[in-house]
């Protein structure tokens, strides 16, 4: 269940305008969209079997790749 006053929590319209800053390679929304989904990046990392800054690394890259090639 989500906290009501989580800094974490965004509505869409600030979603869907950080994703699309973020195709458009701005680095300050790119940050602010791995600073959203870093409590579940951190979470499934300790899932994968290798040392977990690795494993929150290889999440970030495809999370950005995956960014970057979903097509509007």
């Amino acid at each position: 269940m989500e906290a009501k006053n989580d800094p974490g929590v965004i509505s869409d319209d600030e979603f869907l305008n950080l994703l699309h800053k973020a195709k458009d390679n701005d680095a300050e929304s790119t940050l602010k969209l791995i600073e959203l989904f870093k409590s579940d990046i951190l979470r499934t990392s300790k899932y994968i079997y290798m040392p977990e800054e690795d494993a929150v690394s290889n999440i970030i890259v495809e999370f950005l790749e995956m960014i970057k090639e979903r097509k509007d």
